[in-house]
């Protein structure tokens, strides 16, 4: 389940919790919301790490170009 499905889950079911004073299902709502958030966390970290990851590749790889065609010319 991704990130923001459970968080929505975890919210109705804290909410229901509530309304139906069910503190158990309130207490696993909330913590179904915080797992959610972190998911989110998780998936916004990832993403910017394949982004750098891929910057980092293209200056190796430009600096390899470099190197080699400096090598070839002597």
């Amino acid at each position: 389940m991704t990130g923001k499905i459970t968080k929505a889950k975890g919210q109705v079911e804290k909410t229901v919790g509530i309304v139906a004073k069910n503190k158990d299902l309130q207490a696993k709502g909330e913590r179904d919301r915080r797992v959610g958030v972190a998911k989110e966390k998780v998936g916004h970290v990832k993403e910017k790490v394949e982004e750098v990851a891929e910057k980092l590749e293209k200056e190796v790889g430009k600096v390899i170009d470099r190197s080699v065609r400096g090598a070839t010319r002597k």
